[in-house]
């Protein structure tokens, strides 16, 4: 099930962030606390409306955060729980995304995380551009993808 998360959510959107890097991205580890992750997504994240999070009997196991400028969307954050992954809940949350906001809908992606990348393009998102990482607060090499069609 999918719905907007509550400010009640915060502490299990943090656990499904934090969770889910420390087991996916262990070459980027974050830079924060989880404190100063709870802080941020019960502050900033949550507050700034865009956060859908999906749940199973009544568990969030994911979570998609989007927003929207003059130009595009983004997908600012989408993460899954560890042992969640590869059961369609990644593809509703970003069908979800698809319908809700505009064109183009931008993401990045570190460009060591094969199974994202291997994820988005399956789902018709194309690499537009490739950085260094300097400008990401892990300094790990990022790729840039954009979606402007339709489903795939």
């Amino acid at each position: 099930m999918l719905r907007a998360a509550t400010p009640q959510d915060a502490e299990a959107v943090t656990r499904v962030l934090v969770e889910s890097r420390q087991s996916f991205l262990p070459y980027a580890p974050s830079p924060h606390s989880v404190q100063e992750a709870l802080e941020w997504v019960t502050l900033h994240l949550i507050p700034a409306g865009g956060v859908t999070v999906a749940a199973i009997d009544g568990e969030i196991v994911g979570m998609l955060a989007v927003s929207e400028d003059d130009h595009s969307a983004w997908v600012e954050q989408m993460y899954l729980l560890p042992g969640y992954e590869n059961q369609g809940i990644g593809t509703q949350l970003l069908r979800f995304a698809h319908h809700s906001v505009k064109r183009p809908i931008r993401l990045y992606t570190f460009q060591q995380n094969t199974r994202a990348r291997r994820f988005y393009e399956r789902h018709g998102y194309r690499a537009v551009a490739l950085s260094d990482g300097e400008r990401n607060e892990e300094k790990c090499p990022d790729v840039l993808y954009e979606f402007s069609g339709t489903e795939a």
